[in-house]
């Protein structure tokens, strides 16, 4: 696996992930192709994602390919879904059996087309005894279609209503004899922001990433940035938080940051080691000591990159310094990851020609990782902190009473994103 695309060593995997698949008809009309070649490029997608899902160590990964509701796309669209569904449980099956993989139908099998039908009971049965991983196809699956199936076989059975509890009720649903039957990571593909009724019940605490791309184009790269999104997550289960709290003042932070921007931005190396020492141990808490031995590495690292083009050696001195961090703070970031974003956020911060949406994108990224929070709870820091760098470029270069005012707009708006930043973290 190319190592930009594997994971960092030390985060949380899920255990389940989910995939709603959408797009592939949208993806072929964008084309001027015919809609089953989106199909097939949705089913190749899909493979991609499975084989991930074994590199990453993930034990369980369930695809929706067929609803209750598509047969409504007609016989020739449904029957050719159908199709290239059985022909991928083909090709696939021996890889299946390899890798030590359980298939399993979640689902009707009772309106499928009997080949179709045959060759899952075949397979369920040829891998009922692997271990390693599962994997759901979910076929002729409705959420509301396997409540009432559930309700039925209860009623069936003849069961007391004082016996039917939740540990009862979830040993009929579809993924009853499964380790990990509850979802941990959904995923949907093509900018749609609904469940359409998937799997509800085991979806109870399921964390969500929807992402816009549509099927076909969702590949290894995209899905290790949900994975990574999903690291970040607070799974709280209803109880509280047990993540470090930070009781930093905004606008203190703020003013302590623009001092080292400005002693970098001017070559005070004195003056941004001091101010640098002042605000690890205003926003990060950390003891003099270690604030300055971390800032020793830090503005080392700047001169090492900026002064001398030596980013590589740059990007072993800020591992160092996140890795010093992360040990004195007791945060869960990834050192390497973190200092490769720091220099992406570095050189775009400082390049003429980068544009701001670039830049808002490499920092959400970098404070989404460093503080462990989802990417979308970032957007806001990201977007703010964008626009304090600009005001303050142009302050740099402005005189008298303009340069004030750009100045105080840059430090509103650093002021506001620390506001938004203790929101999440503290």
């Amino acid at each position: 696996m190319p190592p930009d695309l594997s994971l960092p060593s030390d985060i949380v995997v899920p255990h389940h992930v989910a995939l709603i698949c959408d797009g592939n008809r949208r993806w072929a009309r964008a084309r001027g192709l015919p809609i089953h070649k989106g199909h097939e490029q949705g089913g190749e997608a899909i493979g991609e994602i499975a084989r991930a899902c074994r590199d990453f160590g993930i034990h369980t990964f369930t695809v929706w390919v067929f609803s209750t509701e598509n047969w409504s796309r007609g016989e020739k669209e449904a029957g050719g879904i159908l199709k290239i569904i059985e022909k991928a449980l083909d090709q696939h099956i021996s890889e299946a059996k390899k890798d030590d993989v359980r298939i399993i139908h979640l689902g009707r099998k009772d309106r499928l087309p009997e080949s179709l039908a045959r060759k899952l009971r075949q397979a369920e049965n040829d891998t009922r005894n692997n271990k390693s991983y599962v994997f759901n196809l979910a076929i002729d699956y409705g959420g509301h279609d396997e409540i009432v199936r559930v309700t039925r076989k209860i009623v069936d059975d003849k069961i007391p209503v004082e016996a039917i509890d939740e540990k009862l009720f979830a040993s009929y649903l579809d993924t009853n004899d499964q380790p990990y039957p509850y979802i941990d990571l959904l995923i949907r593909t093509s900018g749609e922001e609904r469940l359409s009724g998937f799997m509800p019940w085991q979806t109870n605490y399921a964390e969500i990433w929807w992402d816009e791309c549509l099927l076909p184009d969702f590949d290894r790269a995209k899905f290790r940035e949900a994975l990574l999104d999903y690291s970040r997550r607070r799974r709280r289960f209803g109880a509280g938080d047990s993540v470090r709290k930070f009781d930093f003042e905004p606008k203190l932070i703020a003013k302590l940051e623009l001092d080292w921007w400005r002693a970098r931005k001017f070559k005070e190396e004195g003056a941004f080691k001091k101010a640098f020492v002042s605000y690890l141990k205003a926003q990060f808490g950390t003891s003099l000591l270690i604030a300055k031995e971390a800032a020793e590495m830090f503005v080392k690292a700047i001169t090492t990159g900026e002064t001398e083009g030596n980013w590589q050696g740059t990007k072993r001195i800020l591992t160092s310094f996140y890795s010093l961090m992360r040990k004195n703070v007791k945060l869960a970031f990834e050192p390497r990851l973190v200092a490769s974003l720091e220099i992406e956020y570095l050189k775009r911060s400082d390049s003429k020609r980068s544009e701001n949406v670039e830049l808002q994108n490499v920092t959400r990224e970098l404070y989404a990782e460093l503080f462990r929070i989802p990417i979308f709870q970032a957007n806001k820091i990201a977007y703010l902190r964008v626009l304090a760098q600009e005001q303050q470029k142009q302050a740099d270069l402005a005189t008298g009473k303009r340069k004030e005012v750009l100045a105080k707009k840059a430090e509103d708006y650093l002021v506001k994103s620390y506001e938004a930043l203790k929101e999440r973290v503290a």
